[in-house]
């Protein structure tokens, strides 16, 4: 039976692994991820209200009494 010739695997799999990995770079590169929304200035959006603080109970239109 003939024996396996191991000699070249060391420099494949060496000369592999950074092939994957740039390869895996330039793949993530070219994808969109997602953008956050630009952040508002929350200056402009807030109202001094007097319930402002306070906890307000919502009512949904089927828990009102019926007439």
């Amino acid at each position: 039976m003939p024996q396996l010739d191991t000699s070249t695997w060391f420099t494949t799999i060496m000369t592999m692994l950074p092939t994957l990995y740039l390869i895996m770079q330039l793949k993530l590169l070219n994808t969109n991820h997602y953008q956050p929304p630009l952040t508002k200035n929350s200056n402009l959006q807030f109202h001094n209200t007097h319930w402002q603080p306070k906890w307000t109970k919502t009512c949904l239109p089927l828990s009102q009494p019926q007439q």
